[in-house]
């Protein structure tokens, strides 16, 4: 096989990985429509979760503009689910942490968004599960590569 046919490969793999990708972005956010929190949200305290943060590096490790990072917290702190606090580090700077409000509300949205991928996940094969259990390694692998 030569180096332009593999090229060619890779591209058409890259292309209907994004495509599944994509549509599987669209049905997670439709499935968050009903919840309490949006998806923005949600990704932003999971980012909250790991550990405190500055807005920008929230806005980074989320892939968005740090306006709208600071627009999320903003919702996030009127709700008491964040709070800003100075950085012991940088006495310019704070630092976004989860409540314990916050810490309660994002177990409970993660785990009903959790329990409806598992109700779609129960209508595939044993095989089919293996399948997407075998591929998460491959998956996180070239997410991680994406975003280095």
């Amino acid at each position: 096989m030569s180096d332009i046919e593999l090229d060619e490969e890779l591209i058409d793999l890259a292309a209907r990985y994004r495509d599944v990708l994509r549509h599987a972005v669209y049905l997670i956010r439709s499935l968050d429509a009903n919840g309490e929190l949006s998806t923005g949200q949600v990704a932003t305290m999971n980012i909250l979760a790991l550990a405190p943060a500055r807005v920008g590096d929230v806005a980074r490790h989320a892939g968005i503009r740090v306006p709208s990072a600071t627009e999320q917290v903003i919702k996030l702190e009127a709700a008491g689910l964040v709070e800003r606090r100075a950085d012991p580090d940088d006495a310019r700077a704070v630092l976004v942490h989860l409540t314990d409000a916050g810490r309660t509300a994002l177990a409970t949205a993660n785990r009903e968004r959790n329990e409806r991928i598992a109700g779609a996940l129960a209508v595939l094969s044993e095989d089919e599960r293996s399948a997407i259990t075998a591929a998460i390694p491959a998956i996180a692998k070239l997410t991680n590569s994406l975003g280095a």
